[in-house]
């Protein structure tokens, strides 16, 4: 299989240094991503990246991904208008930790294959370093002028922000000394990352070059933006996590089935590995029926199975289906409390006190006496009698039905359905 040519039909390749495809057809080569440690969890930002690798490892080349404690410690200014802040050793040491249990799970680092992935800490190298050895080793390799010319200086120098500090300034060497680093302990010739990389990653090719005499390359994937242009993979709560602490798998799962048909072909070639015969049979039969949002229900099935679980997979659409379909009240009792009540967001939500429901309390006082679910006693009665009300999932089948604590979801809610398509959250306190 041939890596760059995976990549170009995927749309995942942006700009790649001559002699790159050379250097991949004449042997198994080691390629580099780096990952800033800013959170203990990855998120879908940085799927593109993995995704990358995950195809480099099965073209039968070899992964390292560089978790950068040291340039954790900076702040890359590529693509950003202010200065980030600078994180503890220990919060690194956390956030790396998180990040490593997340990876081993989408590529390989336990076999013996010689192509086995690898994870490296700059930090590592980089803590011996003296100013003064950096500045003489490092730093008399490359001008000024050549780090002036590139694009992330260049935009923060005319304006963008705050300006540009010494330390950020110096981020392009830090990384470049990585590349080097790697160079000469792991064979390591090639870098990839973001189209916003492409300076940082030229400089570690030039810096190679000037103190090794030797040859390496550079690869970049484009930006992923949303068809409308605003910023991929950001929500109105803040990013898309793999971990379901920050991200719940049903949140993860509901954030792909709602991407828009445009983005959906796109993304599908991007983020999961299915073959180019199998993506493009799901496009064309998206387009013949686009209502069916048929693409978007496989991109989430594949990405949330591939991150999460088969199982967590299934359990997303079950709780996809209690708000949309013709869930059972057993659906209803196995899904989380966190999952619930991120079905039943937005809602409207009442809350009743634990009190009224220690005796049994009548479904028609409940919904409106204590709940303004009804307008009216006789409104609530005419739709029983008609079948168009369920308490749980279950229709409410008498006038005289009696509510009590036993009913209760996850030990305090209750879920009232007027219709088809209005719910209401009951919360016992």
């Amino acid at each position: 299989m041939n890596f760059v040519e995976e990549l170009k039909w995927r749309g995942m390749l942006h700009d790649m240094m001559p002699g790159t495809e050379e250097q991949l057809a004449k042997e198994m080569t080691t390629a580099y991503v780096g990952i800033d440690p800013t959170a203990d969890s990855l998120h879908i930002g940085h799927l593109v990246s993995i995704m990358i690798l995950k195809h480099f490892q099965r073209c039968g080349h070899k992964p390292i991904f560089l978790v950068g404690g040291a340039t954790g410690m900076i702040g890359d200014p590529s693509g950003k208008s202010l200065e980030r802040n600078l994180l503890d050793e220990e919060t690194l040491h956390r956030n790396q930790e998180g990040i490593k249990k997340q990876l081993s799970r989408l590529v390989d680092f336990s076999s013996e294959a010689p192509n086995a992935a690898e994870m490296v800490n700059n930090y590592d190298w980089m803590k011996n370093f003296t100013f003064l050895e950096f500045i003489r080793d490092i730093g008399k390799c490359i001008t000024v002028n050549y780090m002036m010319a590139k694009d992330s200086v260049k935009k923060r120098f005319n304006g963008e922000g705050d300006g540009m500090s010494f330390t950020e300034f110096t981020y392009q060497l830090v990384q470049g000394t990585d590349f080097l680093h790697l160079y000469q302990h792991k064979n390591c010739k090639l870098q990839m990352g973001g189209s916003d990389q492409w300076g940082n990653i030229t400089t570690g090719t030039e810096l190679i070059r000037r103190k090794t005499g030797g040859e390496a390359f550079g690869l970049t994937c484009p930006l992923i933006k949303k068809a409308d242009g605003t910023k991929f993979g950001k929500t109105e709560s803040g990013n898309v996590w793999l971990d379901p602490r920050y991200t719940s798998p049903y949140k993860f799962y509901q954030f792909w089935l709602n991407v828009s048909d445009e983005d959906a072909e796109r993304y599908i070639k991007i983020f999961t590995m299915l073959d180019k015969e199998t993506i493009d049979s799901l496009i064309a039969a998206h387009r013949e029926a686009p209502h069916l949002r048929e693409l978007q229900k496989r991109l989430a099935k594949e990405i949330t199975c591939m991150i999460h679980s088969e199982e967590e997979y299934d359990k997303a659409v079950e709780a996809s289906g209690i708000l949309f379909g013709n869930a059972t009240a057993d659906a209803l009792r196995k899904i989380d409390e966190q999952t619930f009540l991120q079905v039943f967001e937005g809602v409207p939500q009442f809350e009743v006190p634990a009190a009224a429901l220690a005796e049994g309390i009548s479904f028609i006082n409940l919904c409106t006496e204590q709940a303004a679910i009804f307008p009216s006693k006789g409104e609530a009665r005419k739709l029983i009698q008609g079948g168009g009300v369920s308490l749980n999932k279950e229709k409410v089948t008498s006038t005289d039905a009696v509510v009590t604590s036993g009913d209760l979801l996850s030990g305090k809610y209750l879920l009232v359905q007027k219709g088809k398509k209005n719910y209401f959250l009951i919360t016992v306190k």
